[in-house]
Protein backbone atom coordinates (compact mmCIF):
# COMPACT_ATOMS: atom_id res chain seq x y z
CA UNK A 1 0.00 0.00 0.00
CA UNK A 2 1.03 3.01 -0.99
CA UNK A 3 0.44 6.78 1.18
CA UNK A 4 0.22 10.24 -0.18
CA UNK A 5 -0.84 13.77 0.98
CA UNK A 6 -2.50 16.05 -0.40
CA UNK A 7 -0.40 18.79 -1.52
CA UNK A 8 0.92 21.62 0.41
CA UNK A 9 2.59 24.76 -0.80
CA UNK A 10 4.76 27.50 0.86
CA UNK A 11 4.74 30.89 0.80
CA UNK A 12 7.87 31.24 -1.14
CA UNK A 13 6.63 28.61 -3.73
CA UNK A 14 3.52 31.05 -4.57
CA UNK A 15 5.30 34.55 -4.69
CA UNK A 16 7.54 32.75 -7.37
CA UNK A 17 5.66 30.93 -9.28
CA UNK A 18 7.57 28.02 -9.97
CA UNK A 19 7.73 24.29 -8.58
CA UNK A 20 10.48 23.50 -6.44
CA UNK A 21 13.03 20.70 -7.35
CA UNK A 22 16.11 20.57 -9.77
CA UNK A 23 17.06 23.28 -11.24
CA UNK A 24 17.79 21.47 -15.13
CA UNK A 25 14.69 19.58 -16.63
CA UNK A 26 14.75 16.30 -18.86
CA UNK A 27 14.74 16.98 -22.71
CA UNK A 28 10.65 16.70 -23.47
CA UNK A 29 10.08 14.87 -26.87
CA UNK A 30 7.42 12.33 -26.51
CA UNK A 31 4.80 10.54 -28.68
CA UNK A 32 2.62 11.09 -31.45
CA UNK A 33 3.89 14.91 -31.49
CA UNK A 34 2.37 16.05 -28.43
CA UNK A 35 3.81 19.07 -26.47
CA UNK A 36 5.11 17.77 -23.25
CA UNK A 37 6.60 20.75 -21.66
CA UNK A 38 3.63 22.51 -20.48
CA UNK A 39 6.22 24.02 -17.68
CA UNK A 40 7.62 26.76 -20.09
CA UNK A 41 4.32 28.62 -20.74
CA UNK A 42 4.02 31.58 -19.50
CA UNK A 43 2.35 31.93 -15.91
CA UNK A 44 -1.04 33.64 -16.11
CA UNK A 45 -0.51 36.09 -13.08
CA UNK A 46 1.70 38.03 -11.40
CA UNK A 47 4.92 40.07 -13.48
CA UNK A 48 5.54 40.92 -17.04
CA UNK A 49 6.35 38.26 -19.39
CA UNK A 50 9.64 36.42 -19.05
CA UNK A 51 11.73 36.36 -22.27
CA UNK A 52 11.80 32.16 -23.58
CA UNK A 53 15.37 30.49 -22.47
CA UNK A 54 16.43 27.10 -23.13
CA UNK A 55 14.50 24.02 -21.80
CA UNK A 56 17.77 23.10 -19.62
CA UNK A 57 17.75 26.42 -17.98
CA UNK A 58 13.95 26.43 -16.60
CA UNK A 59 14.34 25.49 -12.81
CA UNK A 60 11.27 23.06 -12.67
CA UNK A 61 10.53 19.70 -11.32
CA UNK A 62 8.13 16.98 -12.47
CA UNK A 63 9.36 14.26 -9.37
CA UNK A 64 8.55 16.26 -6.36
CA UNK A 65 5.37 14.10 -6.11
CA UNK A 66 4.19 16.45 -2.63
CA UNK A 67 3.54 19.42 -5.15
CA UNK A 68 0.52 18.68 -7.33
CA UNK A 69 -2.28 21.46 -5.92
CA UNK A 70 -4.36 22.31 -3.51
CA UNK A 71 -7.66 23.42 -3.06
CA UNK A 72 -8.48 27.34 -3.42
CA UNK A 73 -8.77 29.46 -0.48
CA UNK A 74 -6.18 26.79 1.38
CA UNK A 75 -2.70 27.38 0.68
CA UNK A 76 -0.51 26.47 2.98
CA UNK A 77 -2.84 24.08 4.75
CA UNK A 78 -2.05 20.81 5.66
CA UNK A 79 -4.84 18.19 3.97
CA UNK A 80 -6.07 14.73 5.11
CA UNK A 81 -3.86 12.10 3.68
CA UNK A 82 -4.81 9.66 1.44
CA UNK A 83 -3.75 6.16 0.72
CA UNK A 84 -3.99 4.06 -2.57
CA UNK A 85 -3.87 0.47 -3.71
CA UNK A 86 -1.17 -0.64 -6.49
CA UNK A 87 -1.99 -4.03 -8.04
CA UNK A 88 1.12 -4.27 -8.89
CA UNK A 89 4.77 -3.67 -7.83
CA UNK A 90 6.56 -1.35 -10.46
CA UNK A 91 8.87 -3.28 -12.79
CA UNK A 92 11.12 -1.74 -14.98
CA UNK A 93 9.39 -1.55 -18.49
CA UNK A 94 10.72 -2.24 -21.89
CA UNK A 95 9.88 0.38 -24.03
CA UNK A 96 9.02 0.28 -27.65
CA UNK A 97 12.06 1.67 -30.08
CA UNK A 98 11.33 5.17 -30.92
CA UNK A 99 11.82 6.47 -34.05
CA UNK A 100 12.28 10.52 -33.70
CA UNK A 101 12.00 13.06 -36.46
CA UNK A 102 11.93 16.90 -35.11
CA UNK A 103 8.93 19.11 -36.59
CA UNK A 104 8.43 22.84 -36.42
CA UNK A 105 9.17 24.48 -33.08
CA UNK A 106 6.03 26.47 -31.57
CA UNK A 107 7.65 30.46 -31.99
CA UNK A 108 5.14 31.77 -29.56
CA UNK A 109 6.20 29.17 -27.06
CA UNK A 110 9.35 27.76 -27.70
CA UNK A 111 8.03 24.63 -27.76
CA UNK A 112 9.47 21.42 -29.43
CA UNK A 113 7.46 18.49 -31.09
CA UNK A 114 8.62 15.48 -32.00
CA UNK A 115 6.92 11.91 -34.05
CA UNK A 116 6.94 9.09 -32.47
CA UNK A 117 6.43 5.59 -33.98
CA UNK A 118 4.29 3.41 -31.08
CA UNK A 119 2.73 0.04 -31.57
CA UNK A 120 -0.83 -0.35 -31.44
CA UNK A 121 -2.88 -2.98 -28.97
CA UNK A 122 -3.97 -5.73 -30.25
CA UNK A 123 -7.46 -7.25 -29.21
CA UNK A 124 -7.51 -10.28 -27.65
CA UNK A 125 -6.64 -13.98 -29.13
CA UNK A 126 -9.81 -15.47 -29.88
CA UNK A 127 -10.49 -19.44 -28.56
CA UNK A 128 -9.44 -21.93 -30.68
CA UNK A 129 -12.34 -24.32 -29.07
CA UNK A 130 -15.24 -22.48 -28.51
CA UNK A 131 -17.68 -24.18 -25.99
CA UNK A 132 -19.62 -26.48 -28.05
CA UNK A 133 -23.53 -25.27 -27.99
CA UNK A 134 -24.88 -27.49 -30.48
CA UNK A 135 -26.06 -29.37 -28.08
CA UNK A 136 -29.98 -28.57 -27.95
CA UNK A 137 -29.57 -25.76 -24.94
CA UNK A 138 -33.06 -24.56 -23.88
CA UNK A 139 -31.24 -20.63 -23.34
CA UNK A 140 -30.73 -20.66 -27.33
CA UNK A 141 -32.87 -18.94 -29.40
CA UNK A 142 -33.59 -19.57 -32.77
CA UNK A 143 -32.57 -16.76 -35.02
CA UNK A 144 -34.67 -17.13 -37.90
CA UNK A 145 -37.71 -15.90 -36.23
CA UNK A 146 -36.01 -12.49 -35.86
CA UNK A 147 -37.51 -10.43 -38.59
CA UNK A 148 -34.12 -9.01 -40.68
CA UNK A 149 -35.54 -5.12 -39.97
CA UNK A 150 -35.53 -6.06 -35.64
CA UNK A 151 -31.72 -7.04 -35.74
CA UNK A 152 -30.47 -3.59 -37.45
CA UNK A 153 -31.99 -1.98 -33.99
CA UNK A 154 -29.85 1.65 -33.40
CA UNK A 155 -29.35 1.27 -29.65
CA UNK A 156 -29.35 5.38 -29.43
CA UNK A 157 -33.48 5.16 -30.58
CA UNK A 158 -35.97 4.21 -27.72
CA UNK A 159 -38.85 6.24 -28.32
CA UNK A 160 -40.59 4.97 -25.17
CA UNK A 161 -37.83 6.88 -22.97
CA UNK A 162 -36.03 9.54 -25.14
CA UNK A 163 -37.74 12.09 -23.96
CA UNK A 164 -37.11 11.07 -20.19
CA UNK A 165 -33.01 10.40 -21.06
CA UNK A 166 -33.05 14.02 -22.66
CA UNK A 167 -34.79 15.56 -20.12
CA UNK A 168 -32.21 13.70 -17.18
CA UNK A 169 -29.51 14.91 -19.56
CA UNK A 170 -30.30 18.38 -19.24
CA UNK A 171 -30.38 18.57 -15.86
CA UNK A 172 -26.98 16.62 -15.35
CA UNK A 173 -25.10 18.97 -17.63
CA UNK A 174 -25.83 21.93 -14.86
CA UNK A 175 -24.99 19.71 -11.99
CA UNK A 176 -21.54 18.53 -13.86
CA UNK A 177 -20.85 22.10 -15.28
CA UNK A 178 -17.28 23.44 -14.40
CA UNK A 179 -17.19 26.80 -12.61
CA UNK A 180 -16.96 29.78 -15.49
CA UNK A 181 -13.63 31.77 -14.98
CA UNK A 182 -11.50 29.14 -12.87
CA UNK A 183 -8.83 29.85 -14.99
CA UNK A 184 -8.64 33.61 -12.87
CA UNK A 185 -8.20 31.97 -9.23
CA UNK A 186 -5.31 29.65 -10.95
CA UNK A 187 -1.68 31.08 -9.80
CA UNK A 188 0.21 29.36 -11.87
CA UNK A 189 -1.40 28.00 -15.16
CA UNK A 190 -3.29 29.97 -18.14
CA UNK A 191 -6.41 29.38 -21.10
CA UNK A 192 -3.14 28.91 -23.32
CA UNK A 193 -1.22 26.31 -21.16
CA UNK A 194 -5.51 24.56 -20.91
CA UNK A 195 -5.44 24.24 -25.04
CA UNK A 196 -1.64 22.90 -25.48
CA UNK A 197 -3.19 20.26 -23.27
CA UNK A 198 -6.37 19.33 -25.02
CA UNK A 199 -4.22 19.71 -28.20
CA UNK A 200 -2.20 17.37 -27.12
CA UNK A 201 -5.15 14.87 -25.47
CA UNK A 202 -7.20 15.30 -28.91
CA UNK A 203 -3.49 13.14 -30.62
CA UNK A 204 -3.61 10.85 -27.78
CA UNK A 205 -6.76 9.69 -28.51
CA UNK A 206 -6.34 9.18 -32.03
CA UNK A 207 -2.84 7.25 -31.60
CA UNK A 208 -4.95 4.88 -28.76
CA UNK A 209 -8.18 5.00 -31.52
CA UNK A 210 -10.33 5.90 -28.65
CA UNK A 211 -14.28 6.86 -28.92
CA UNK A 212 -14.36 10.43 -29.33
CA UNK A 213 -16.60 10.66 -26.51
CA UNK A 214 -13.68 9.77 -24.21
CA UNK A 215 -11.76 13.02 -25.11
CA UNK A 216 -15.17 15.10 -24.24
CA UNK A 217 -15.16 13.38 -20.74
CA UNK A 218 -11.53 14.05 -20.00
CA UNK A 219 -11.94 17.50 -20.93
CA UNK A 220 -14.69 18.10 -18.51
CA UNK A 221 -12.85 15.84 -15.91
CA UNK A 222 -9.93 18.27 -16.16
CA UNK A 223 -11.89 21.71 -16.06
CA UNK A 224 -14.38 20.36 -13.00
CA UNK A 225 -10.98 19.18 -11.29
CA UNK A 226 -9.28 22.90 -12.07
CA UNK A 227 -12.50 24.75 -10.69
CA UNK A 228 -11.27 23.64 -7.66
CA UNK A 229 -7.54 22.93 -7.12
CA UNK A 230 -4.92 25.12 -7.48
CA UNK A 231 -2.48 23.29 -10.05
CA UNK A 232 1.31 24.45 -11.20
CA UNK A 233 1.91 23.68 -14.66
CA UNK A 234 4.53 21.22 -13.98
CA UNK A 235 1.41 19.23 -12.86
CA UNK A 236 -0.91 20.33 -15.38
CA UNK A 237 -0.04 17.32 -18.08
CA UNK A 238 0.24 14.81 -14.84
CA UNK A 239 -4.09 16.16 -14.11
CA UNK A 240 -4.58 15.67 -17.60
CA UNK A 241 -3.08 12.36 -17.97
CA UNK A 242 -5.35 10.52 -14.93
CA UNK A 243 -8.23 12.70 -16.46
CA UNK A 244 -7.50 10.74 -19.73
CA UNK A 245 -7.11 7.66 -17.96
CA UNK A 246 -10.53 7.84 -16.22
CA UNK A 247 -12.44 8.79 -19.31
CA UNK A 248 -10.64 5.57 -21.03
CA UNK A 249 -12.07 3.17 -18.24
CA UNK A 250 -15.29 4.82 -18.04
CA UNK A 251 -16.14 4.91 -22.17
CA UNK A 252 -13.66 2.54 -23.53
CA UNK A 253 -13.92 -1.22 -23.79
CA UNK A 254 -10.41 -1.85 -24.04
CA UNK A 255 -9.03 1.17 -21.68
CA UNK A 256 -4.96 1.67 -22.35
CA UNK A 257 -3.14 0.56 -19.39
CA UNK A 258 -1.13 2.96 -16.95
CA UNK A 259 1.68 2.15 -18.17
CA UNK A 260 1.05 3.13 -21.84
CA UNK A 261 -0.42 6.28 -20.24
CA UNK A 262 3.66 7.13 -18.28
CA UNK A 263 5.00 5.98 -22.09
CA UNK A 264 3.27 8.34 -23.67
CA UNK A 265 4.31 10.98 -21.37
CA UNK A 266 7.65 9.95 -22.06
CA UNK A 267 8.50 8.76 -18.82
CA UNK A 268 7.68 12.72 -17.54
CA UNK A 269 5.63 11.17 -14.86
CA UNK A 270 6.14 7.51 -13.13
CA UNK A 271 2.91 5.16 -13.02
CA UNK A 272 3.11 5.16 -8.98
CA UNK A 273 2.38 9.29 -9.30
CA UNK A 274 -0.40 8.64 -12.22
CA UNK A 275 -2.71 6.51 -9.98
CA UNK A 276 -2.05 9.05 -7.39
CA UNK A 277 -3.21 11.67 -9.11
CA UNK A 278 -6.27 9.50 -10.61
CA UNK A 279 -7.04 8.90 -7.10
CA UNK A 280 -7.17 12.34 -6.19
CA UNK A 281 -9.14 13.16 -9.34
CA UNK A 282 -11.87 10.88 -8.40
CA UNK A 283 -11.86 12.27 -4.87
CA UNK A 284 -12.47 15.92 -6.29
CA UNK A 285 -15.06 14.72 -8.38
CA UNK A 286 -16.76 12.92 -5.89
CA UNK A 287 -16.27 9.98 -8.59
CA UNK A 288 -19.09 11.75 -10.42
CA UNK A 289 -17.85 10.42 -14.18
CA UNK A 290 -21.28 10.30 -15.83
CA UNK A 291 -20.94 13.79 -17.22
CA UNK A 292 -23.23 14.65 -20.21
CA UNK A 293 -21.40 16.08 -23.46
CA UNK A 294 -21.72 18.13 -26.55
CA UNK A 295 -21.16 14.55 -27.85
CA UNK A 296 -23.79 12.95 -26.21
CA UNK A 297 -26.14 15.88 -27.49
CA UNK A 298 -25.34 15.91 -31.00
CA UNK A 299 -26.83 12.05 -30.88
CA UNK A 300 -29.80 13.24 -29.34
CA UNK A 301 -30.22 15.50 -31.98
CA UNK A 302 -29.50 12.98 -34.77
CA UNK A 303 -32.50 10.70 -33.78
CA UNK A 304 -35.26 13.79 -33.77
CA UNK A 305 -33.66 15.08 -37.30
CA UNK A 306 -31.55 12.72 -39.32
CA UNK A 307 -28.95 14.48 -41.07
CA UNK A 308 -26.11 13.07 -43.61
CA UNK A 309 -22.76 11.92 -42.36
CA UNK A 310 -21.34 14.96 -43.73
CA UNK A 311 -23.50 17.28 -41.54
CA UNK A 312 -22.90 15.00 -38.81
CA UNK A 313 -19.27 14.86 -38.69
CA UNK A 314 -19.25 18.64 -39.30
CA UNK A 315 -21.05 19.02 -36.06
CA UNK A 316 -18.95 16.59 -34.29
CA UNK A 317 -16.11 19.16 -35.79
CA UNK A 318 -16.98 21.99 -34.47
CA UNK A 319 -18.19 20.67 -31.24
CA UNK A 320 -14.41 19.45 -30.68
CA UNK A 321 -12.89 22.95 -31.61
CA UNK A 322 -15.21 24.26 -28.63
CA UNK A 323 -13.23 21.92 -26.27
CA UNK A 324 -9.96 24.37 -27.21
CA UNK A 325 -11.08 27.35 -26.03
CA UNK A 326 -12.19 27.55 -22.56
CA UNK A 327 -12.79 31.16 -22.69
CA UNK A 328 -16.04 31.23 -23.95
CA UNK A 329 -17.27 28.51 -24.25
CA UNK A 330 -17.17 27.24 -20.72
CA UNK A 331 -19.87 29.44 -20.00
CA UNK A 332 -21.99 27.70 -22.40
CA UNK A 333 -23.83 24.60 -21.20
CA UNK A 334 -23.01 21.55 -23.54
CA UNK A 335 -26.60 21.12 -24.81
CA UNK A 336 -26.31 24.48 -26.14
CA UNK A 337 -22.96 23.92 -27.98
CA UNK A 338 -24.05 20.74 -29.46
CA UNK A 339 -27.46 22.61 -30.54
CA UNK A 340 -25.18 25.73 -32.21
CA UNK A 341 -22.83 22.98 -33.68
CA UNK A 342 -25.50 21.06 -35.62
CA UNK A 343 -27.23 24.56 -36.91
CA UNK A 344 -24.20 25.75 -38.26
CA UNK A 345 -23.54 22.30 -39.70
CA UNK A 346 -26.88 21.70 -41.34
CA UNK A 347 -26.79 25.43 -43.19
CA UNK A 348 -23.11 24.85 -43.69
CA UNK A 349 -23.54 21.95 -45.95
CA UNK A 350 -27.29 21.78 -46.93
CA UNK A 351 -28.56 25.51 -46.19
CA UNK A 352 -30.87 24.46 -44.09
CA UNK A 353 -31.69 26.46 -40.29
CA UNK A 354 -33.09 25.35 -37.28
CA UNK A 355 -36.45 23.89 -37.68
CA UNK A 356 -39.64 24.18 -35.08
CA UNK A 357 -39.35 20.15 -34.84
CA UNK A 358 -36.24 20.72 -32.93
CA UNK A 359 -37.36 24.07 -31.13
CA UNK A 360 -39.95 22.22 -30.02
CA UNK A 361 -37.49 19.07 -28.47
CA UNK A 362 -34.66 21.03 -27.52
CA UNK A 363 -35.92 23.78 -25.63
CA UNK A 364 -33.83 26.40 -27.84
CA UNK A 365 -34.62 28.81 -30.24
CA UNK A 366 -32.57 30.70 -32.33
CA UNK A 367 -32.69 33.57 -30.50
CA UNK A 368 -31.21 31.62 -27.17
CA UNK A 369 -28.85 29.89 -29.43
CA UNK A 370 -27.63 33.34 -30.79
CA UNK A 371 -24.61 34.44 -28.59
CA UNK A 372 -23.12 30.45 -28.82
CA UNK A 373 -23.94 30.84 -32.72
CA UNK A 374 -21.54 33.73 -33.16
CA UNK A 375 -18.98 32.36 -31.08
CA UNK A 376 -18.57 29.34 -32.68
CA UNK A 377 -19.31 30.64 -36.70
CA UNK A 378 -16.12 32.71 -34.99
CA UNK A 379 -13.73 29.93 -33.90
CA UNK A 380 -14.88 27.79 -37.04
CA UNK A 381 -14.37 30.74 -39.60
CA UNK A 382 -10.75 31.02 -37.57
CA UNK A 383 -9.94 27.15 -37.50
CA UNK A 384 -6.90 27.09 -39.62
CA UNK A 385 -5.38 30.56 -38.03
CA UNK A 386 -5.31 28.74 -34.70
CA UNK A 387 -2.06 27.80 -32.92
CA UNK A 388 -3.58 24.43 -32.00
CA UNK A 389 -4.26 22.28 -35.31
CA UNK A 390 -4.37 18.34 -33.90
CA UNK A 391 -8.49 18.35 -33.72
CA UNK A 392 -8.44 20.35 -37.59
CA UNK A 393 -5.70 17.68 -38.72
CA UNK A 394 -8.13 15.23 -37.46
CA UNK A 395 -10.83 16.19 -39.54
CA UNK A 396 -9.17 15.75 -42.52
CA UNK A 397 -9.33 12.09 -42.56
CA UNK A 398 -11.82 10.26 -45.27
CA UNK A 399 -13.53 8.90 -42.35
CA UNK A 400 -14.53 12.04 -41.10
CA UNK A 401 -15.48 12.85 -44.94
CA UNK A 402 -12.66 15.92 -44.25
CA UNK A 403 -14.85 17.92 -43.15
CA UNK A 404 -11.84 20.56 -41.46
CA UNK A 405 -11.53 21.34 -44.94
CA UNK A 406 -15.07 22.64 -45.79
CA UNK A 407 -14.92 26.40 -45.67
CA UNK A 408 -16.93 28.28 -43.40
CA UNK A 409 -20.10 30.45 -44.49
CA UNK A 410 -19.34 34.19 -44.63
CA UNK A 411 -22.82 34.60 -42.29
CA UNK A 412 -25.18 32.99 -40.44
CA UNK A 413 -29.20 32.62 -41.11
CA UNK A 414 -30.34 33.72 -37.47
CA UNK A 415 -33.73 34.22 -38.04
Amino acid sequence: MLAGSAVEVSDRENQENVPPGTKDAPPFTGAYGQRLALGLLQANQGGPVQPQVPLSQIPWSTNDENYVGVPFGKVGSKQPAFTIHVDEPEETRQKKPLSRKTLSSEEALGLKTAVVSMGIRKPLTPIDNPMDLTAGSPSIMDMSIVQEGEQRINVNHVPDYIEDIYKYLREMEVKCKPKVGYMKKQPDITNNMRAILVDWLVEVGEEYKLQNETLHLAVNYIDRFLSSMSVLRGKLQLVGTAAMLLASKFEEIYPPEVAEFVYITDDTYTKKQVLRMEHLVLKVLSFDLAAPTINQFLTQYFLHQPASSQVENLAMYLGELSLIDADPYLKYLPSVIAAAAFHIANYTISGKTWTDSLTEVTGYTLENLKPCLVDLHRTYCRAAQHTQQSIREKYKAVKYNAVSLIDPPETLSLS
